[in-house]
């Protein structure tokens, strides 16, 4: 069901012909449930409804309060979560979508970092109060499209900017200084708005007030993109980039080479990182982005130097051993770090990507039970003579399978057999082998 628009976001400015997502079961039934209170879609679903990209979250807004909109919801079955409860966000549950519905609201304080908001009934306020033109843009479920700060135009002009104020807007938020970075590489046109480029370098040096995770989450998603080399360029040129990665390494060419090479946002995360004590310290600059414990280590791995030379990595016979050693996926990723700067690597690197992508891991045939079964006692000589064998197999091309590696063992255990022995009787030497 479709009630009458707001008035106060005036007519509508555009009309599309709604996407699936946007005429849905789920989608009809909320609107059903709302009936006459007023519920439009906004923000980035409409803008990428605007766009044909399919949206990674649906978002609609209601005059309704939080509170309302929950027992709105329970009374109709459908289950709602508190999600932002103090920021007027609720979750709605219709699987396999689900919608988040924010209260209308207004600014009453910000600090940069967070704000303090009031809930209302304005629709042109609660536009105003957000970050981008092209972020507020509201929608029915009919595909009107309402444009109450001009983002219709700013989006046929692929142009970012920010609603009134530039540096007002910002101050409110510190964090909108990189989403815009972030939304001109994916919405922008080659060149930024002046306003919003000028307010973002003039707060670089507020960006320490955001926290470590806030500022990772954007710069992840930063690196992602395939604009990804143009956005980080705009950052070092307004001093945005030295104030989140401190003695940061950036070249354009070089992490062009790099994203040409390989999509892994890790891998170029680790080709911004300083190299040494002069430019910086890079387990300080990555331990100020909050990674978890599992993406510091991939980081810190791949920014210390390999354990292996660019010969042995080249040499396809001395490959698969140092798959086996080092794994093939972190033997890839040296390898376009060692081959970024320097073109004779880069001339070779295909062959060895090729083959990282290709190889895989071999199983070895022996376990410790199989020594306990041909007679040797538990104890540390199991781990030891297991180590032996499977470095035999190894310098064998691993091409020995289980039964050839049983054989291996079995001559071994005997030659041990036969040392004891003579070690026991005093002889010098091992007795004639016979049949």
């Amino acid at each position: 069901m479709n009630v009458a628009a707001p008035s106060d976001l005036g007519p509508a400015a555009r009309r599309i012909e709604p996407p699936a997502w946007m005429t849905a079961p789920g989608s009809r039934r909320l609107f059903a449930v709302f009936g006459q209170q007023p519920m439009l879609f906004v923000g980035g679903c409409v803008r990428d409804a605007l766009l044909g990209l399919r949206p990674a979250d649906i978002d609609l807004a209601s005059a309704m309060l939080p509170e309302a909109v929950i027992a709105l919801l329970k009374r109709a079955g459908i289950k709602a979560l508190p999600t932002g409860i103090a920021h007027g966000t609720v979750t709605a549950l219709l699987p396999p979508e689900q919608f988040e519905i924010t209260t209308l609201r207004r600014d009453v304080a910000t600090d940069g970092r967070h704000a303090e908001v009031a809930f209302g009934t304005d629709w042109r306020v609660d536009a105003e109060r957000r970050d981008f033109t092209i972020n507020a843009l509201y929608a029915d479920a009919s595909g009107a499209v309402f444009d109450p700060v001009g983002g219709l135009a700013d989006l046929a002009a692929q142009r970012v900017r920010f609603i009134g104020d530039a540096a007002a807007r910002v101050a409110e938020d510190y964090l909108r200084v990189l989403r815009f970075f972030r939304f001109h590489a994916r919405f922008g046109g080659p060149e930024p708005d002046a306003a919003a480029l000028d307010a973002c370098g003039a707060a670089a040096n507020k960006l320490g007030r955001l926290s470590g995770e806030r500022v990772r989450d954007e710069l992840l998603k930063i690196l992602a993109l395939p604009r990804a080399a143009e956005a980080l360029s705009l950052m070092q040129q307004s001093g945005v980039l030295a104030a989140i990665l401190p003695g940061h390494r950036f070249d354009r060419a070089r992490f062009e080479r790099l994203m040409a090479l390989s999509e892994d946002i890790w891998l170029r995360l680790v080709a911004l990182l300083p190299q040494d004590s002069a430019q910086g310290d890079a387990t300080a600059a990555i331990g100020s982005l909050k990674l978890s414990r599992a993406q510091q280590l991939r980081v810190e791995t791949l920014s210390a130097p390999p354990p292996f030379d660019w010969a042995a990595l080249a040499d396809a016979k001395r490959q698969p051993d140092l798959f086996y050693a080092q794994g093939a996926e972190y033997c890839r990723d040296q390898a376009i770090l060692l081959a970024l700067d320097d073109a004779p690597r880069r001339a070779a690197l295909p062959a060895i990507l090729a083959a990282a992508q290709t190889w895989r891991r071999p199983v070895f045939p022996l376990r410790g039970s199989d020594l306990l079964k041909h007679g040797l006692p538990p104890g540390p000589n199991i781990s030891l003579l297991l180590k032996e064998l499977e470095a035999w197999w190894r310098e064998g091309g691993f091409s020995a399978n289980r039964e050839t590696c049983l054989t291996e063992l079995r001559e071994r255990v005997r030659f041990e057999e036969m040392d004891a022995s003579a070690a026991a009787t005093g002889e010098g030497g091992a007795p004639p082998i016979t049949g």
